[in-house]
Parts: C-alpha cells; structure tokens; sequence
C-alpha cells in the first residue's frame, strides 16, 4: 500500500474570485469554477489501483470554494477546510478539534466518504445544508446505521420525506436510535395507516420522539391503546400523537377526559376526534380549566363535558383574559348555574371570540333595544355569537331595508333570536319570495318570524304551492309551516286535490 500510494495532498488554495469580467470567455469561466468546486484532489502513483479525479461535483454543491483532504500511508489525516461564498466555514482549528473528538474519520476510507456524502445528496441533502450537517454531527460519515435508512427513505419511501426533516432528525438523533426506522414505519402500514396518508402522517410527527426513541412494541402499545378512542384514524388526523409518551402523557390526559364523562369512552373519542390537539395540552392546564367551570360556574361534570362534547377548543382560551371574565358578566345579567350550563352548551363560541368581536355585536344588541346585563341579552348574544359581525349587520341593513325597524328586529329576535344568526343571502332569497312569490306583507313576520328559519324550497315553497290550490293565498303562513310533516301528510290524503 505505501509503494502504491506515494501521497494524497490536501492542497491549500486561496479563495477563487469567480467574477466574470467584461469580454471573458464564459466556458473559460465556468470551466475554472468547476474545476475549483468540492473536489477530492488526489495524487496517486501509476501503480494506484484507485482512480483520481473529482468527487463531489454535483449541483447542490456550487456554493462551496474547495475541499481539500491530505492523508500519508502513516497517518489518515483529513483536513475539510471549506470556504462558502456566504462567509461560513470552518477554519483549521475546527477542523483539527473536530477530528480530535472523531478520530474515526482519520481511519476512514476517500471511498467510503465519497459513497456516504453521495448517499445523503440522494435524499436531498445538498450544498449548504450537507455542509451544515457534516460540520454539526461528522460521525455521520461513518456510522454505519445511516445506510439502511437513507436507503429505505429513498427507495422505499420514494422520497416522501423532506430533506429539512431529514436534517433534523441527523442532528438531533444518535445515530443507533435510527436501526428499525423501516420497521416501525412499515408497522404503521400494517396497523391501517393509509399509504396515501403515509406522508402527511411522517411530515407531521417528530421522527426522533415518534419513531426513533420508540422501540416497536411502544408504538404498537400506543395504537392499541388509542383504538377504543379511533386509533389509526385519530394518529392520521392529529400525526404528533405519536410524539407523545404512553404512560407520563397519553394516558393521564386522555384519563382526565374520561373521568369528566364518567367513564363514558364514546363521549371522550367524540372530544378526541373532534379536537384531537386537546391531547397537546397538559393534564395541569386541562383540569385548571375544568376547575374554574366548576368553582366560579358551578357547572357540574357532566355539564362540563357537554361543553367539551360541542366545543372542545374551549381548552384554548385564556382562564384570565376570557373564561373568567365572561362566566363573570353571564352572572352579572342573572344567570345561575343552571342558565350559564345551558347558555354555554349552545353558545359556547362566547368564551372564545375576541374582545373585540363580543363588544360590536353587544353594541348592536343594545342599539335594537336590548338592555345591557339582561337575562333577554343573553339569550339573542347567545345567537349572534354564531355568526360574523359582517353577516349580522347585514341582516339588519336587510331587515331595515323592507322598511322594518330597529324595533321591529328587537321584537322578531325575542320571539325568534335565531333570525340574527341566519345567513344574509339565505334570509335576502326567503324574504323576496314572501313579498313577491306569496303576495304577503313584511309585517308578518313580526307574528311569526320563525317563517326565516324554515327551508325555502322543500317546506315554504312545496307546501304553499299544495295549499294554494285549495285554501288561496290567504292562508297563515303559521299553519302552513308550522304544522308537522305527518300531519301535513294525513291532511293531503283527506284532500286528494291537494296532491
């Protein structure tokens, strides 16, 4: 070996100025960039059995000045000493730190660097960032567990998982943390991920704490643990569940939703599929919000979890700047325990819009007639919370413009406060076919405002048409809605014309 390697010099060059001035030749230039890109430079003997030439020169790679390596038959000595058109590198005394603290990368074969540094290009890894990769964990260069998974993600994965994650996982993973990184993947094949959900599952966990920190048998103790909630189906909506640890998080906090509903394991899937982020949250932050809905509110757990049921995301608003300020105002305008449970089981967007949005639609409320700290207050800010500000002061501009007043919204929401949730174009379509298709006057609608929820085509429509033909136009639009299906139904048969 020494005959044959008479030496390998690690060349030290300045830096090449790659400016091309007026009148050069352009193959001329790019010929001398390429020829000073990441390079092997190798000089070998005839008797060299191992070919000299570039190594490295791939496209991700243009960033890079030079790397130069200098090894004798005596002493593997590699010195990577890159300059970046960006300004960073390493200088000499890094690199020498760094092959004092991996003195395996000295006894390491140009072949086997050569062959590592093209298999991480091939997943992506390129220029910059294999540098930044390289210089943060070098021992990838070597270590013999990464191989096996950049061949699997490459070949078998088809590339599905992105170069950044990959890096991530390299930087922050020991390298005999990634054996088994196909098996557990494969596990979540054949535990009933779908394979086109496979990506969006593996681009949203943390490959490190879902994957690599678990052995297989964690992970098949999660899934089953999850199944009675909707296991694969709950870890592809919400793919960071993986993250988490089965004993020290799962089970405490899916264990506080359970003992909320009384054990009832139907009701805490419901929460879970719904909202399955609220796994996210710590077991202290949950019960500190159950906590205020049974002290302040004096809700019981089971009108706690009915909130829960509708709206999960109640876990998400600030105890100090929403939910105990608002329990706070609902007990201002009269409403006991009992009120606040039903007001919130129907409203419970309260606890959650801003400030700002809560105040403009009190201010509406207030301007038809409603007064302020009212238990009437509470009933139609229940239905508004429903709808956007926009929408609601389009209903009332459209109310308004069919000569209504304010008074006369007041007095229509009372009876129905539902009329100022309902869509703007919904309302605009069914108002036009009371005046104009039913020939009746807008004034009926303070008697039976109910007649705006009802569906246009298949009950106002349907049923005016049928009765028209025998009792006119004349008819109230109470009965003729109001009424139900089957006894709507027996009064066409004691009337076959109708049909």
């Amino acid at each position: 070996m020494a005959a044959a390697i008479s030496s390998i010099s690690f060349l030290s060059q300045a830096p090449i100025n790659t400016t091309r001035k007026p009148g050069s030749s352009s193959v001329s230039s790019l010929a001398t960039l390429r020829a000073h890109q990441w390079f092997l430079l190798v000089n070998y003997t005839k008797t060299s059995r191992i070919e000299s030439g570039p190594c490295l020169a791939s496209p991700g790679f243009r960033s890079f000045k030079h790397v130069l390596i200098k090894c004798s038959c005596l002493e593997s000595s590699i010195y990577l000493h890159t300059e970046i058109e960006t300004g960073i590198g390493l200088n000499e005394d890094e690199i020498d730190s760094l092959l004092d603290k991996h003195p395996v990368l000295r006894a390491t074969s140009l072949d086997k660097l050569r062959a590592r540094i093209f298999s991480l290009e091939s997943v992506g890894i390129k220029g910059i960032a294999l540098y930044n990769l390289i210089a943060k964990s070098p021992i990838l260069l070597v270590a013999d567990e990464v191989d096996p998974l950049i061949c699997f993600v490459r070949d078998d994965l088809g590339g599905m998982i992105e170069p950044v994650q990959l890096e991530r996982l390299f930087t922050s993973t020991e390298t005999r943390f990634l054996v088994g990184f196909d098996q557990k993947v494969r596990l979540l094949l054949r535990r009933g991920v779908p394979e086109e959900k496979l990506v969006h599952v593996l681009k949203h966990v943390n490959l490190t704490k879902a994957l690599c920190h678990k052995s297989v048998e964690e992970i098949e103790k999660i899934i089953d643990f999850l199944k009675p909630f909707g296991g694969i189906d709950l870890i592809v909506k919400r793919p960071t569940i993986l993250n988490y640890d089965l004993n020290t998080q799962l089970i405490p906090r899916i264990g506080v939703l359970k003992e909320l509903s009384g054990n009832d394991l139907i009701g805490t899937g419901a929460v879970l599929q719904k909202f399955p982020m609220i796994l996210s949250y710590s077991v202290k932050h949950v019960t500190s919000h159950v906590e205020i809905l049974r002290s302040f509110a004096g809700l019981s757990d089971e009108e706690i979890f009915k909130i829960f049921l509708v709206f999960p995301g109640v876990i998400c608003t600030s105890r100090e700047r929403k939910l105990h300020p608002r329990i706070d105002f609902l007990k201002q305008c009269g409403l006991d325990s009992e009120d606040i449970g039903k007001f919130l089981t129907k409203a419970p967007l309260f606890l959650a819009l801003s400030i700002d949005n809560i105040g403009l639609k009190l201010a509406f409320l207030v301007k038809m007639g409603y007064r302020y700290r009212t238990k009437e207050l509470t009933i139609a800010l229940g239905a508004v919370t429903r709808t956007s500000c926009e929408n609601l002061q389009k209903v009332i501009g459209l109310f308004l413009s069919y000569g209504l007043s304010l008074n006369n919204i007041h007095i229509m929401s009372k009876k129905h406060p539902q009329i100022l949730q309902y869509s703007y174009s919904s309302l605009e379509k069914k108002m036009e076919y009371l005046i104009e298709g039913m020939g009746r006057e807008v004034g009926e609608l303070l008697a039976f405002p109910a007649f705006l929820g009802y569906n246009l085509d298949d009950r106002i429509k349907h049923r005016f048409e049928v009765k028209r033909k025998t009792l006119g136009d004349g008819m109230s639009i109470n009965k003729l809605l109001s009424v139900s299906e089957a006894r709507f139904a027996a009064r066409k048969k004691k009337n076959p014309v109708l049909s």
